[in-house]
């Protein structure tokens, strides 16, 4: 365990150089997520035939990663950064990846940012192009998870968003702390898991909508859970109860939208399944 315990010390960040600029593992991972869901929703697209083109999944994918990376930058200024004023008084430094002129790269992405931007995005394209929201927004649920945990991994391997401290013999060192792994735990509780929950939750599904409803539970308590092994943002704290994470209250947030949507469904459908079946019941009298 010697090894695992000191795997920091053995790895560089950096993949490689290209001239003055470094390439890190995270930005490989991040990338790789993001190409990783594209062939995933296609995937699924051709096993469960899904009425959709390969060439709208392509362009829908595009729209939407793109909006995933601008929501993910905005909502880690807004909601983590300390330098939120300075960031809002001058918005052309929040993808400058320089500093003091050393490339350094775009440093600081939020989840819940990145979901905004990208609902925001799937809705203004289904109305653009007529599509059913609720039709892309399932095969967004079942792409994403396993594209996530390429995205916690990258973040394991980048050295960042580190776990508590800990005397667990799986541990690492992290500037002379052992801490838990709490990114891998991430990629399973938040990725991993919920990929399982879904791909077997698909075949049980009566209405579209739900697998997305799902998604947003179980990645929420997913997240809930790991976080009490993540230590808290530095610039933050822990800001509700002297033990909550701001990654914990927004996934109480979303947990109660994931269910209120998913009851939205299930009775906004059999409502209109029974108006339906009234409607025919009475076409039927009239022949």
């Amino acid at each position: 365990m010697s090894f695992w315990q000191n795997i920091y010390t053995h790895f560089d960040p950096v993949a490689f150089n290209i001239g003055p600029f470094a390439v890190h593992w995270y930005g490989i991972m991040y990338v790789s997520a993001l190409l990783g869901a594209i062939v995933i929703a296609k995937w699924f697209v051709k096993k469960d035939r899904i009425p959709m083109t390969l060439s709208v999944v392509d362009s829908y994918f595009l729209w939407a990663e793109l909006a995933v990376i601008v929501g993910a930058r905005v909502g880690f200024i807004l909601i983590y950064d300390p330098n939120t004023n300075y960031y809002l008084t001058h918005p052309w430094q929040i993808f400058n990846p320089f500093q003091n002129g050393e490339f350094v790269g775009i440093r600081g992405m939020s989840y819940h940012g990145a979901v905004f931007g990208f609902l925001i995005v799937t809705f203004a394209y289904c109305k653009k192009y007529r599509y059913s929201v609720w039709q892309f927004l399932d095969l967004a649920a079942l792409s994403i998870p396993l594209a996530y945990v390429l995205g916690r991994i990258g973040n394991f391997l980048n050295q960042e968003l580190v776990g508590r401290a800990t005397d667990v013999p799986w541990g690492i060192y992290v500037d002379g702390v052992l801490r838990h792994p709490s990114q891998l735990y991430e990629a399973f509780f938040e990725g991993f898991l919920v990929f399982i929950i879904i791909f077997f939750y698909r075949k049980y599904k009566k209405y579209d909508g739900e697998l997305i409803a799902v998604y947003g539970i179980t990645y929420s308590i997913g997240r809930f859970t790991a976080e009490f092994f993540r230590e808290p943002d530095s610039q933050m704290g822990f800001v509700y109860g002297g033990w909550m994470s701001a990654g914990q209250v927004l996934s109480l947030v979303i947990i109660t939208m994931g269910v209120s949507l998913y009851i939205y469904i299930i009775k906004s459908n059999q409502k209109r399944l029974a108006a339906k079946s009234v409607k025919n019941k009475r076409a039927k009298k009239k022949l």
